[in-house]
């Protein structure tokens, strides 16, 4: 099968490779040549647009930021949908809003070209080594035919609903994952104030109820103020901006999610914007006037 894949940054990148290493064909694309050149030596041939990727794939996949980027990326000028054909396939892995991916679907319908929205959670780590999760909306039939190409990627791929529905819970993803990253900055806030150990608070408490996947990935980040971007804050900003467009569209209240945006917030206009997502933490350690740092 020839897989068409733009969108080379962070994420997609290893994506990629991944995808090659299971033996598939990629054609790719993406605006920075490097990360073109770098896919390519893993094996992958080099597409000049994405129509072009669009004409020699089958299933084309996007690994974008946003939704305008996904969209100009599908519908401008020699871009995907000019070189698809009826009975091609679509599968956006992006975060975007779930009503950008209904809206794309319904164009891309016209053409008689399918479409899943499947954004992934994991950050890099887990794009590099194969184990991310990918939450997938569209028709059973569509994903039932593209399961074990996303399985290259992943080591968890559902179908949650019809399109759009994978964007919802990656959103209802971002909600959990700001939320828990400042509890436990709060947490080891109070522990370090109160003059204990917030590492020794972390081993305490990690096998306990409180214990997460988000705590034994960015304990270690906050400890050594590590904020090398495995997922930016920028992005962070993104993701929660489309839950709470959703949930006012949908009429549902997300306090704490409001409150996670306006800490990201304010980290973005000190200048943190590019670093973790784990630099939630800088937040506590300034209003507190600590470091959690271990020395």
């Amino acid at each position: 099968m020839k897989v068409g894949f733009i969108g080379l940054g962070i994420m997609g990148k290893p994506m990629a490779k991944n995808v090659l290493k299971h033996g598939y064909e990629v054609i790719c694309f993406d605006f920075n040549q490097a990360n073109i050149d770098e896919v390519v030596t893993a094996g992958a041939q080099a597409g000049a647009s994405g129509k072009e990727v669009a004409e020699k794939a089958e299933v084309v996949i996007t690994m974008l930021p946003n939704s305008p980027n996904v969209e100009a990326a599908l519908f401008s000028e020699n871009g995907i949908s000019a070189g698809l054909s009826a009975g091609q396939t679509v599968i956006d892995m992006s975060s975007i809003a779930p009503q950008a991916s209904q809206k794309f679907a319904k164009q891309l319908k016209k053409q008689a070209v399918e479409f899943l929205d499947a954004p992934v959670s994991g950050g890099e780590p887990k794009a590099i080594d194969g184990t991310i999760a990918v939450m997938v909306g569209g028709k059973q039939t569509v994903f039932d035919k593209y399961e074990e190409l996303l399985k290259t990627m992943a080591s968890s791929v559902m179908l949650v609903g019809d399109v759009g529905a994978g964007n919802i819970t990656k959103l209802a993803n971002q909600m959990i994952v700001a939320i828990n990253i400042a509890a436990i900055s709060e947490a080891y806030s109070l522990a370090k104030k109160a003059n204990v150990s917030p590492e020794a608070v972390y081993q305490a408490i990690r096998s306990g109820l409180a214990g997460s996947t988000v705590m034994e990935q960015k304990s270690a980040k906050i400890f050594a103020g590590n904020w090398d971007p495995g997922f930016r804050i920028e992005l962070h900003i993104k993701d929660l901006q489309n839950v709470l467009d959703t949930s006012h569209a949908v009429n549902v209240a997300t306090p704490f999610s409001s409150l996670a945006m306006d800490v990201m917030q304010a980290l973005k206009a000190h200048g943190h914007e590019q670093e973790d997502h784990a630099a939630i933490a800088r937040f506590y350690e300034q209003i507190n006037n600590i470091s959690l740092q271990e020395s």
